[in-house]
C-alpha cells in the first residue's frame, strides 16, 4: 500500500518526466509519449513508469525511453529533492486501448439491441389487428 509521501513522489516524478520528455528528449521515437502513472517501491530504488502513445510503435518508444533513462534520472535528481532517485523502468500502459475497445464493444451491443427492438416493434405492429 502506497503512503501519502510515495503518492506525492510518484505524481511529481510523472509530472517532471512529462516536462523532460516534451522539452529535453530529441529522440523522435519518444514523440507523443504520455506518462499515465508511476509506481515506486518503498525504498525508492525502482520506479515503474507507465506510458501511452498517441501514434507509433510502443516497443520503439519503450526502447527510446529506456535509452534515455539515465539522462531522465539525472534531470530528476536536479529537479527533485530526493536522497535516492529511482531507477526507471518503462511499461506500456494498455488500459487506455483496452478501455477504448470495451467502449466500442458496448456501442456495438447497444446499436444491435436498438436494431432488434425496432425490428421487434415493426413485427408486432404488422401482426396487431387494431393497427389496421
Amino acid at each position: 500500500m502506497a503512503t501519502a509521501r510515495s503518492r506525492r513522489i510518484e505524481e511529481q516524478i510523472r509530472q517532471e518526466l512529462a516536462v523532460i520528455c516534451a522539452r529535453e528528449l530529441r529522440d523522435p521515437r519518444a514523440a507523443g509519449v504520455s506518462f499515465t502513472a508511476v509506481r515506486v517501491v518503498r525504498d525508492l530504488e525502482h520506479a515503474q513508469v507507465f506510458f501511452t502513445l498517441l501514434q507509433g510503435d510502443p516497443a520503439l518508444a519503450a526502447k527510446a525511453l529506456e535509452r534515455a533513462s539515465g539522462f531522465m534520472r539525472s534531470q530528476l535528481a536536479q529537479r527533485m529533492d530526493l536522497r535516492t532517485v529511482p531507477k526507471l523502468t518503462f511499461v506500456y500502459d494498455v488500459s487506455i486501448e483496452r478501455g477504448a475497445h470495451l467502449s466500442h464493444l458496448i456501442d456495438q451491443a447497444v446499436a444491435e439491441d436498438q436494431r432488434y427492438a425496432q425490428a421487434d416493434a415493426g413485427a408486432h405492429s404488422n401482426n396487431n389487428p387494431d393497427s389496421q
